[in-house]
């Protein structure tokens, strides 16, 4: 069933009201308004004294027999005559004067013991002619009490009690409900009610409901006392009749046709959206079934509709109610609203009044406009399925509810605000003696939470006359506080399977384009645009067709109100603005309601835009009116929806953000709209126009609604400036958290996207040069540099003057400024300036965590190290980026102190002037242990990368590829062959740790590519971040000095020369002859002689035996020559060189040279920083490999898929990329842009599984053969993946396919040797599972050295003597956040989002690192980033992520936001990152990488140590290296 079956007898409103679809059919107006000659009596042709005794004495015999005062007897009366007699007497005696209470009073109780008659059971009292016809005489009771509410002769009707004390006014109020309550039951209870006994029953409730409301309301007059309850028992009474014996089209009409005349009533209008909501929710049920959602209404008023209502009746019924009011924006027309009978009369018969309009009862009409549009509103959310509880109090004061209601207690005091009715005149509810009865009739006047999509206020209504505050319902705020929020989340989702818009336009749309337009300003006459849209209004069926007299439509309805200078003030057409802005709020829900792919009638979307353009006009004052800031509120997806023709709005759209974002103080007419709800709803829109200049460019914005074009025509590219101004102004005043963050990912795309498109096509704005006024032009500039150096000025100036102290925020700036640092700026763009612009930005950045370290104690909490760590890592990114700041003197030490502070907790020199001190003399007490390892990150980021990143090899490694099998293949010595494990390559190796946290390894021979007989080791550095390999040769020259070798071959010995030459006898002098000349002093005495020194006994015979061994030594060495010349024939051996020496003990030389080997040591000391390691014990290789299969930077994985439209199975979505036939080109440009292709085989680094991670295979011919023509399943990871790193992290972009599943549970088998690879090697955990926790020891020790001497335990207790665990080891679980989930989806269909298989997707995503035997990931703890590809080649984001994450909410993506393709891979991929880094920072148990080695490396240490004393070390050293 479609709500296109409704429209097929949709009212068609003539030139009066009386018409539509009951036009045919006789109306009873007539008969209930000149009353029915059945209620009077025959008395009544007596004098009233006569006929008073008669009744008096009657009656009073009758209500004896009753069983009031004695038992119940049965009823004298035993003939239709005698009991017609009787009801004569009873008829009159209720049209007694109201003194004559008593007698009314048995009247009243006669008649409804009688009534019994039509119960299953009657009572004993009831004559036995009305038992045998009850329906007759039903009829004739129903009808003699009609007397009881029409006026007295004689009477002022104005004011029937004027003379009469409050006791008969609640006396006679009992009566009356007593009345009320007795038909209500009997309608309910019997079953033998006749069709004829039914419409008189209705014709009464009307009769009497006119007679009671049709008057101008006066305060306490007798309709006014009676109003809720005699309309609550009719419209209960009619649904029963609908159900039991459905009403005739003379009593529709005749029920539509007085209905209107009550209008000028508020309870009315409550009790219409009170009926009509009940009906929506039932007829909800049937028409979308149960999976749609339910429309929650107190449970009293879902009673209302009767046990066994057929569908079609409900439906039947549905449509009459709605229509019963007619348009309800005829209630703004005062002249409309009192074209009544009763008020021409009142008009007539006052002195005061001219006109009827000017009744100071219509001043509620605002009021009553404003409630009927919000039921209106209301059916509009539940049939888009937004179901939210809608709550009615249980106190029957309205005012009490409005106030509990609005959560503002802004109505005025009870004395100015008067509930209706007023709780003192309620008191006949009291007297109730059928309590559920009672408890039904109640009308919930109150309608707050109808819309709660909506806002407006009845500021207006109220404001100007204190009279228009008669209501009883609520304030028009609706409930604000769940209004909308950050991506949408908290706003209700809509029902996929709602209507079309269409369908709700056909059924409310009239009436809500009226009110919309209620106050324009322009005429819109319609007999153009309904000719112009003629051939696509006439596709429609006739039905449907919207004639020329509805089309043309006076935006200031010309005729709603007389004469201007004759209204009255609380008539003004202003005081209409809330119900106009709750109508604009309606439509606008209704059009962003819009599904993909859906068309909307161009005639509605004309109106639709001409109303908006009408409701964003800004007063002088630029004040933000109701209907301002209810359009704002309600229009957040409007341009993210493919409307056609919405981008003509973008001009009146931006005039009206730059009221609400740039102002602090802003001025809302409305005090009831949240400020911080309000700039949300603007953010969102301004997320969707960023990137529309810069797509559209050049194009023309067509102007429409009369607006002047002296301007000339308006392009999409000139409003761009006015968007940058408008992100950065909103940035600067903006205090709300979420809308902070909100805009920082927005500036960032503005940024990226304007970088991106300069790089692309060169910008026509010309560079201008540097001057005195050079910061003018970058603010008035929207160029990438203008806006770089702009944001970063910003960004860093509120990250430290404002945003400090919460976490979100400062972490989602930090993440800004870490994607400005990595904006690519064309060259011919930059500035002088650009070095300055960043040395500032890193100096904020120490700044930001010079302030947040020297918070005091008690502020420093977990948050508070995350925004330093995260602070840290940014200031890396800025280095790496720009690594020309540290060749700045002032910016590297700036730098270096904050690394110091990190590491340390203090710096050497606090201010400037101070002592330096040194390293030793400080406290080591950084502010945590996260804080130190992010501050050691950053230093070796600095010593290693900073300049050096990417290598020349690419980013995918930042470690040697060699290892210790590649090396030996290099050594002279290695004989050949492809057979080399890696237990063979290791023993030749000799392996220290230094510092317990780097592992030496020590080849002591050259490689095979150096001859030079140099001392020569090799030295594989395995450390906290990562593996190097050096080769050291020991030099007395440089290598450009050494080119001839020094060691030169023997030259033999010299020919003898003939001539001797001439012998000269010269007595050598250590001195010249003139130094004996000199007289010598003490000084030159100081030296001892050598004879002096003999002179003592001791040292002479020391001397004396001195000279005896070397005489004797001179002599044996004498012997032994002339032995080997007698023993030898030959002369005397020639001397010649020793070889060069090729064997050396490089590794002693190494560790002597670098200190490892100091002489404190040999005298004992145990601290020795070396330690060496026994490479013979089982189980050393695998754990070298483990320790190398441990990444030194994060690796995330991100897996894409692609949804076509209203695909809902796993196999449909994941065979979507097998070709490129079946996804869309942008999708394969957006998988480029995301990182770059690599082998998983060849590749070095992450894979987006640790199966083939950090490992360089050789693929099989079969792994090998990459797909062709596929749509991205060629980087499903089995052979090639897209990757992307810098210097600190890694991301692998994987697109599963069907066969891309892994068999996870090998990896984590107990039983298995890639256990420990996966286990021990990566898990984000604690360095004992089972004993200890070193990180734990280390934080209140405060050491900067993990201490390997408390958990001595380590390798006992979770190990065996082999290095594998114990088969029965505990496994712990690892981290909840050590893998992080996330998917991208791109889809056809925005409305597939809401049901991704994520259950069966989630199985083709396995990592390795999921921590169980396959255990799949919960869906719930997923990051979904879904891209929405728009019709105009932009595409929509939406982001999904786990529930109560604190700081799960990342950017630069946010939710809703609109991103052009040119900047999509980028900001996707910062999301991500960035997405994963807020989940390591929120998780206690995690551990950067390099501490995790670094602790990898002391399990070594633990199990592999030798247990050696210093002079056994150096034995070891001296000894022969291994072979």
């Amino acid at each position: 069933m479609n709500l296109g079956v409704f429209n097929r007898v949709n009212y068609n409103a003539k030139e009066s009201e009386s018409g539509g679809m009951y036009s045919e059919w006789a109306s009873l107006t007539s008969l209930i308004q000149n009353g029915n000659e059945e209620s009077q009596s025959v008395l009544g042709k007596f004098p009233m004294g006569s006929g008073k005794e008669v009744a008096m004495a009657v009656v009073k015999q009758l209500a004896a027999n009753l069983g009031f005062a004695q038992a119940a007897e049965p009823s004298p009366l035993t003939t239709d005559r005698e009991v017609q007699w009787c009801m004569e007497v009873i008829c009159f005696g209720m049209s007694l004067p109201l003194n004559e209470h008593d007698t009314i009073r048995d009247c009243v109780h006669v008649y409804c013991e009688w009534l019994s008659a039509l119960h299953p059971v009657p009572k004993v009292s009831v004559p036995r002619p009305v038992c045998e016809d009850p329906n007759l005489y039903a009829r004739k009771m129903i009808c003699h009490f009609h007397n009881l509410f029409v006026p007295r002769k004689g009477e002022v009707w104005s004011f029937p009690y004027l003379d009469l004390g409050a006791d008969t006014i609640n006396r006679q109020a009992v009566l009356c409900h007593r009345v009320l309550r007795t038909l209500q039951h009997l309608a309910q209870v019997s079953t033998s009610l006749t069709r004829e006994t039914w419409e008189a029953l209705l014709l009464f409730l009307l009769a009497i409901n006119d007679t009671l409301l049709a008057p101008p309301t006066i305060k306490d007059d007798v309709g006014d006392q009676l109003c809720e309850r005699v309309l609550s028992v009719l419209f209960e009474v009619w649904l029963l009749a609908c159900a039991r014996c459905f009403p005739s089209p003379p009593l529709w009409k005749t029920f539509r046709e007085t209905c209107m005349n009550w209008r000028h009533r508020i309870a009315l209008i409550e009790q219409w959206n009170r009926v009509n909501l009940a009906l929506t929710a039932r007829l909800l049920e049937f028409m979308y079934g149960p999976s749609f959602p339910e429309l929650k209404i107190p449970e009293e008023d879902a009673q209302l509709i009767p046990v066994g209502m057929s569908n079609d009746c409900i439906a039947q019924s549905w449509f009459r109610f709605l229509h019963c009011l007619g348009n309800p924006a005829n209630l703004c027309r005062p002249a409309v609203v009192s074209q009544t009978q009763k008020f021409l009369q009142f008009a007539i018969t006052s002195e005061n009044v001219i006109d009827p309009c000017q009744h100071p009862c219509l001043a509620a009409l605002p009021l009553i406009f404003l409630k009927a549009i919000k039921g209106i509103a209301g059916q509009v959310d539940a049939f888009l399925g937004i179901a939210q509880p809608y709550s009615w109090e249980e106190c029957s004061s309205s005012s009490d509810r409005d106030k509990k209601e609005s959560g503002v207690f802004s109505h005025p005091t009870s004395a100015t605000h008067s509930p209706t009715p007023p709780p003192q005149r309620r008191l006949a509810k009291s007297f109730s003696v059928a309590p559920s009865a009672v408890t039904k009739g109640i009308p919930k006047a109150s309608l707050i939470g109808l819309t709660s999509s909506r806002t407006t206020s009845v500021s207006a209504a109220s404001s100007g006359n204190p009279s228009s505050a008669l209501n009883s319902g609520p304030s028009s705020a609706s409930s604000l506080s769940s209004m909308v929020s950050l991506g949408g989340d908290s706003r209700p989702p809509l029902a996929p399977a709602r209507p079309k818009c269409n369908s709700i336009l056909h059924m409310f749309g009239e009436w809500l384009f009226e009110a919309a337009h209620i106050g324009s300003e322009v005429v819109y006459y319609g007999k153009g645009p309904v000719q112009r849209n003629e051939a696509s209004v006439n596709k429609r069926p006739s039905s449907l067709q919207l004639d020329s007299r509805k089309a043309s439509l006076s935006l200031s309805q010309p005729g709603s109100l007389t004469d201007e200078a004759d209204i009255p003030p609380a008539l003004t057409i202003d005081k209409y603005e809330a119900g106009r802005a709750e109508a604009l709020g309606a439509l606008c829900c209704i059009f962003c309601a819009k599904k993909t792919g859906e068309e909307i009638l161009p005639v509605y979307l004309a109106r639709f835009y001409l109303a908006l353009q009408q409701g964003l006009h800004i007063n002088e004052n630029r004040e933000c009116s109701e209907t301002l800031a209810s359009i704002l509120l309600n229009s957040a997806d409007l341009f993210r929806l493919d409307l056609d023709g919405v981008q003509v709005l973008l001009p009146h759209f931006i005039d009206a953000l730059e009221i609400v974002l740039p102002e602090k103080e802003l001025k809302l007419k409305s005090p009831s709209v949240l400020k911080t709800e309000l700039r949300r709803a603007s953010i969102h829109l301004l997320l969707s126009m960023l990137v529309l200049p810069l797509h559209f460019q050049n194009l023309t914005i067509k102007e429409f609604g009369g607006g002047s074009s002296e301007r000339g025509p308006l392009t999409f590219a000139q409003l761009k400036p006015r968007l940058m101004n408008l992100l950065i102004n909103a940035l600067q005043v903006e205090s709300d958290p979420q809308n902070a963050q909100m805009l920082l990912g927005g500036l960032l795309l503005s940024v990226q996207d304007s970088a991106i498109a300069e790089e692309v096509e060169p910008v026509t704005q010309p560079d201008t040069c540097l001057g005195s006024d050079s910061t003018s032009n970058i603010l008035s500039s929207d160029s990438a540099h203008a806006l770089f150096v702009r944001a970063t000025y910003l960004v860093c100036h509120r990250l430290i003057s404002s945003w400090k102290t919460d976490l979100n925020v400062s972490l989602a700036a930090l993440e800004l400024l870490a994607g400005l640092a990595r904006i690519h700026i064309r060259e011919t763009a930059r500035r002088l300036t650009d070095a300055l612009e960043c040395k500032r930005a890193v100096k904020w950045l120490c700044d930001y965590i010079v302030y947040q370290c020297s918070r005091p104690p008690p502020a420093h909490s977990k948050d508070l190290h995350s925004t330093i760590v995260a602070a840290f890592q940014c200031a890396a990114v800025w280095l790496v980026a720009h690594p020309y700041l540290l060749e700045d003197k002032e910016c590297l030490t700036t730098v270096l102190e904050v690394v110091e502070l990190g590491i340390s907790g203090s710096k050497s020199q606090r201010k400037p002037g101070e002592p330096i001190r040194m390293k030793d003399e400080k406290e080591l007490k950084p502010a945590s242990m996260r804080v130190r390892d992010a501050a050691e990150a950053l230093l070796t980021i600095i010593l290693e990368q900073v300049g050096y990143f990417p290598s020349p090899c690419g980013a995918e490694s930042l470690w040697s590829l060699l290892d210790e099998v590649a090396l030996l293949r290099h050594c002279n010595s290695w004989p050949g062959g492809d057979h080399l494990s890696r237990e063979m390559a290791v023993d030749r190796f000799r392996y220290f740790v230094v510092e317990n946290s780097t592992v030496l390894a020590l080849l002591e021979e050259p490689l095979g590519n150096d001859q030079d007989p140099q001392p020569t080791v090799t030295v594989l550095i395995r450390g906290p971040f990562g593996r190097h390999a050096w080769t050291m040769q020991l030099r007395h020259l440089p290598r450009h000095k050494s080119g001839t070798k020094y060691h030169a071959p023997n030259p033999g010995r010299p020919v003898p020369m003939a001539d001797v030459g001439v012998s000269h006898d010269v007595k050598h002098r250590y001195f010249p002859e003139n130094v004996d000349r000199i007289p010598q002093c003490k000084v030159d005495r100081s030296i001892p002689s050598m004879e002096s020194l003999l002179m003592d006994p001791n040292v002479a015979a020391e001397h004396a035996h001195l000279s005896q061994l070397v005489e004797q030594q001179t002599a044996l060495e004498t012997a032994a020559g002339q032995q080997r010349c007698k023993e030898t024939d030959g002369p005397f051996p020639e001397c010649t060189p020793p070889p060069a020496c090729h064997e050396f003990q490089t590794a002693r030389l190494f560790l002597s040279h670098f200190g490892f080997l100091s002489l404190d040591a040999a005298s004992g000391n145990v601290g020795s920083r070396l330690t060496a390691l026994n490479t013979s014990l089982d189980g050393f290789c695998h754990d070298l490999e483990v320790l190398d299969n441990m990444s030194s930077r994060t690796c995330d994985t991100v897996h894409v898929f692609y949804v076509r439209a209203g695909q809902k199975t796993a196999e449909e979505i994941l065979s979507n990329v097998q070709s490129e036939s079946t996804v869309s080109p942008h999708f394969l440009e957006f998988l480029q842009s995301l990182g770059w292709s690599v082998n998983v085989f060849q590749h070095p680094g992450w894979t987006g599984h640790i199966s083939t991670s950090w490992k360089v295979t050789q693929p099989t011919s079969e792994q090998a053969r990459a797909p062709s023509n596929h749509g991205g399943s060629a980087y499903n990871g089995d052979s090639q993946v897209l990757y992307w790193a810098d210097a600190s992290s890694e991301i692998a972009f994987v697109v599963p396919t069907q066969c891309s599943e892994h068999d996870v549970s090998p990896q984590f088998d107990s039983s298995s040797e890639s256990t420990n690879v996966s286990g021990q090697g990566w898990f984000e955990r604690s360095i004992s599972e089972s004993t200890g926790n070193v990180g734990r020891s280390t934080e209140k020790t405060r050491t900067l050295s993990l201490d390997l001497d408390k958990p001595s335990a380590l390798s006992s207790a979770g190990t065996n003597g082999s290095g594998r665990r114990h088969a029965g080891a505990v496994r712990h679980s690892p981290p909840p956040h050590s893998n992080t989930k996330v998917l991208v989806f791109w889809t056809e269909s925005f409305e597939d989002q809401l049901q991704f298989p994520l259950a069966d997707l989630l199985r083709a995503t396995t990592t390795g690192l999921e921590g169980g035997s396959g255990r799949v990931p919960d869906e719930r703890d997923c990051f979904l980033i879904c891209l929405h590809a728009l019709a105009s080649g932009l595409l929509r984001v939406k982001l999904q992520g786990p529930a109560g994450g604190r700081t799960s909410l990342a950017t630069p993506l946010v939710d809703g936001m609109v991103v052009s393709r040119r900047a999509l891979g980028s900001m996707v991929r910062q999301t991500a990152l960035n997405m994963c880094r807020r989940r390591r920072l929120d998780n206690d148990s995690y551990q950067p990488p390099h501490l995790r080695r670094r602790i990898k490396v002391q399990e070594l240490v633990q199990k592999y140590r030798c247990q050696l004393s210093y002079p056994e070390l150096l034995t070891y050293l001296f000894s022969d290296p291994p072979t």
